[in-house]
């Protein structure tokens, strides 16, 4: 964990582990933040939000997110923590 990151509160941390499994598992399905937004039907700002840490996005866009990235909901959720 880098030090830029274990200052954050623990909510900000959890929102950046979130959005970095986001992006890499976008990474690993070759999609671009536009396509994932289109195939989820959100807003490729919105993508770029969760990416980012800074959008603390439901469990109904969760669940979006992980079927057209074809993975698990908890594989998301991977080092999430409170």
């Amino acid at each position: 964990m880098s030090s830029k990151v274990s200052q954050m509160p623990r909510r900000a941390r959890s929102l950046t582990y979130f959005g970095e499994n986001v992006r890499k598992m976008r990474g690993v399905s070759g999609l671009t933040q536009v396509r994932l937004g289109d195939k989820a039907d959100l807003d490729p700002t919105y993508i770029s939000g969760i990416e980012r840490g800074v959008r603390n996005p439901s469990l109904l866009i969760i669940s979006k997110l992980a079927k057209v990235l074809g993975v698990p909901v908890a594989k998301l959720c991977e080092g999430v923590r409170e």
